[in-house]
């Protein structure tokens, strides 16, 4: 399965060249020029690895590695000017995976990036079969015997509320179009009408949140879609 890689950096050269130099191993990559934009990136699109600059404008790399680490635990690579210790640990300190100082030699980022992907990918194979239940803020579910629970109270979801809500908690932070969820949760089975999710997650909210004007679980990012956050 392609890989997709997110590089952040201000300098366009920079980014053009790590662009150039991934794609022709095969990577899906994007760009963002700003930590604003980057943020933006990473809320609606999934990624299997950022390379981050630490000096960007708008937000720095710190404080975007920051919102990363909120909601997601996707590889960081922070690509940077600054060389000493101190930066480096608060690089780490901050939910960064990597570190590589610039000026860099591409061969070495990419030896870093396939580290890091197959490290990750080794720890998804052996804990395949051992994440069955999952339990945050009060909400249980249990994806073998698929049966949902908040606060020790049993929730009765229909196949498809259950397969939605399975696919936002196990994409935790990941903002998904209706379109995307449309696609992905009914599959090419149905004809295709997004007001369908909006019905869903209203039910699902009905039935899982505390108080589903004011969602807990189930969030709406306006204009773009639904995830799920506690």
């Amino acid at each position: 399965m392609e890989k997709r890689i997110l590089v952040v950096d201000d300098e366009k050269l920079i980014v053009k060249g790590i662009k150039f130099s991934l794609e022709q191993d095969g990577y899906k990559v994007d760009c963002a020029y700003d930590g604003e934009e980057a943020l933006e990136k990473v809320h609606s699109e999934n990624y299997d690895m950022i390379l981050l600059d630490l000096m960007l404008p708008k937000m720095d790399g710190m404080a975007v590695c920051q919102h990363i680490r909120e909601n997601s635990d996707v590889p960081v690579i922070m690509l940077t000017a600054k060389d000493n210790d101190m930066d480096k640990i608060l690089g780490l300190e901050n939910g960064a995976d990597d570190y590589i100082t610039k000026p860099f030699n591409i061969l070495e980022v990419k030896a870093r990036i396939k580290a890091i992907l197959r490290r990750n990918q080794n720890l998804s194979t052996g804990s395949q079969n051992k994440e069955n239940i999952l339990i945050i803020s009060g909400l249980k579910m249990d994806f073998e015997g698929r049966s949902v629970s908040v606060d020790g109270r049993e929730m009765n979801l229909t196949v498809k509320e259950f397969d939605l809500l399975e696919l936002l908690i196990r994409n935790r932070g990941k903002v998904y179009s209706r379109e995307s969820l449309l696609n992905l949760v009914w599959g090419y089975e149905y004809p295709g009408d997004v007001r369908t999710v909006d019905v869903h997650v209203r039910r699902l909210r009905e039935k899982i949140e505390p108080n589903p004007s004011e969602p807990k679980y189930v969030h709406t990012k306006w204009g773009v879609g639904y995830y799920f956050q506690a």
